[in-house]
């Protein structure tokens, strides 16, 4: 029997079509949910559970008890700020020369899609005959929270193996740099700007700061590449100043983070050449941080946590890499083997928890955001056809 027949197809474009109608920014994710949760029974999974963040969890279960496996893949997307510029509407789904558009189709409902459908023809074509469980998360708050909400769902589950659905057009994925968002604050004396003398000026202080930071050597990884640090954005208190010294600067950085780092590793140096600075400017008061993020879940909840998502890198010879490689070349699938350049919830289910997880996703990466965000037809049945192979792979 041919995997994705064109019933299979046809019944696969209708599930990414109904999700990609449904404007789901972060924290806004309700109504997404609900359609998954349609689209779950009917697709005959065994139950469907939404956890107090918002994250929709569909399970079927085999006939004999097993290993676990998580498919991973976010339901909320980046806005449109614009839909004026769109050539197709951003939440209509609509099909025009092979390609479907929407706000998401690429990042990535189009691979929760693909996932559901996978898991679905797998337990249906197996009669259940197999020994494990299969579970589908559509999870909330990635874009601007990578891999905090996935947290509860690794708690619930507890998977052995989990598979990214980001964008890697139908590569296989064993790693990424992850990224910490830090935050440097120097803090100054107010004054009127007629007297600059009487006060001291944060922003100064904070110049030099940033100057001295931009000079620190990133650390590199062989394979990850360097563990960057770049000034992202700069704030300062009072603003608009009307006339006043400030007395306060906030600059943020983004760091990308490499196998290994900790929290405490990343800061490190940065807090080395603070002390040595103020060991020459007696009045510099400064300090180093992590940012701390805090947003309101459409359940209600609030999800809050450092901003700090590691990095993870697995060995192609590794035991889950090469059962996911085994099966995407029995499905006629050519996978190379390489890396996320971006962050995913991998950070949290391989870079903090060391759950066995790979990446592998239809569509290209940089559709991701983008105007006119859509995935091709072929990807997103390839990609069904690869998580298909994958399961065959881990569980025949």
């Amino acid at each position: 029997m041919e995997i994705m027949n064109q019933q299979r197809k046809e019944e696969l474009t209708k599930v990414c079509q109904d999700l990609l109608r449904q404007q789901s920014y972060s924290g806004e994710e309700g109504k997404v949910v609900e359609v998954i949760k349609d689209w779950s029974k009917k697709l005959g999974f065994d139950n469907c559970t939404v956890d107090e963040y918002g994250n929709v969890i569909c399970h079927i279960k085999g006939n004999k008890p097993g290993k676990k496996i998580l498919f991973d893949g976010h339901i909320d997307t980046v806005p449109v700020p614009d839909d004026s510029k769109w050539t197709q509407a951003p939440f209509g789904g609509k099909i025009v020369d092979g390609k479907i558009y929407g706000r998401g189709a690429s990042d990535m409902k189009g691979a929760v899609s693909a996932m559901l459908a996978a898991c679905s023809y797998f337990a249906k074509d197996m009669n259940k005959d197999f020994a494990g469980d299969l579970y589908v998360a559509g999870v909330v708050h990635e874009e601007i929270f990578e891999g905090v909400s996935a947290r509860k769902i690794s708690e619930k589950i507890k998977p052995d193996y989990v598979v990214i659905g980001e964008a890697s057009r139908l590569n296989l994925k064993i790693g990424q740099r992850g990224r910490g968002e830090i935050v440097i604050e120097t803090f100054g004396k107010p004054a009127h700007s007629a007297n600059p003398e009487k006060g001291i000026n944060a922003v100064y202080k904070m110049s030099k700061v940033i100057d001295k930071v931009q000079n620190l050597k990133p650390i590199n990884h062989p394979v990850l590449g360097d563990g960057i640090l770049v000034l992202t954005d700069i704030k300062s208190s009072p603003y608009p100043g009307a006339s006043v010294v400030p007395d306060y600067c906030k600059a943020t950085f983004d760091r990308r983070l490499l196998v290994g780092e900790t929290k405490e590793s990343v800061l490190k140096p940065i807090e080395d050449l603070l002390e040595e600075m103020r060991k020459e400017d007696s009045e510099l008061n400064v300090k180093v941080s992590y940012a701390i993020g805090v947003e309101k879940c459409y359940t209600g909840e609030t999800i809050q946590g450092e901003r700090f998502f590691p990095g993870w890198l697995y060995d192609e010879e590794d035991e889950f890499v090469q059962i996911a490689y085994k099966g995407l070349k029995e499905v006629g699938l050519e996978p190379e083997v390489t890396q996320y350049s971006f962050c995913t919830n991998g950070s949290h289910y391989a870079g903090e928890k060391g759950i066995k997880t790979i990446g592998f996703g239809p569509s290209q990466e940089n559709l991701a955001h983008t105007i006119d965000e859509y995935i091709e037809e072929e990807q997103l049945f390839n990609g069904a056809l690869g998580y298909y192979g994958i399961l065959k792979s881990l569980y025949l």
